[in-house]
């Protein structure tokens, strides 16, 4: 991973094998990020696992494991109660016969490159707080 800063902008790439939640995350603590909106996000990875949130608040996972184009991807970067960092990401992909798969992102792995920006929210404080009877985690102003 290489990143650059200016100003509350923040671009970072991202290098094969490279997970894109663990990798975010551990540029906030790296760069001391406590708040920011994941803007975009591009390139080529794969061993991707999206889904959603049914109606019983419990999420549905499908994995596309093979290299697959990157086509956007779009989230928020906030701390959990005990500080750590936490990624909310939705992103798109298009596998090479061309379709599209969508979704909240569980993982992924860089294949080729990712390239994200990051608009860090200086004054926000945002924290996740985990819901009673869900899998979601909360976002929390304060």
């Amino acid at each position: 991973m290489e990143w650059t800063r200016s100003g509350d902008d923040v671009f970072l790439r991202l290098d094969p094998g490279e997970e894109i939640h663990t990798s975010i995350r551990a540029l906030a603590d790296e760069a001391g990020i406590d708040a920011a909106a994941i803007t975009s996000g591009i390139g080529r990875t794969r061993m991707n696992v999206h889904g959603f949130m049914d109606e019983s608040h419990k999420y549905q996972q499908w994995s596309l494991e093979e290299a697959s184009e990157l086509v956007s991807m779009q989230g928020n970067l906030a701390r959990h109660e005990d500080g750590s960092a936490f990624t909310h990401i939705h992103a798109t992909f298009t596998a090479n016969d061309n379709t599209v798969h969508a979704g909240h992102l569980f993982e992924a792995t860089v294949h080729v490159v990712a390239e994200i920006h990051l608009r860090i929210l200086s004054q926000a404080i945002m924290t996740r707080c985990p819901m009673a009877n869900s899998d979601f985690v909360a976002l929390r102003f304060s």
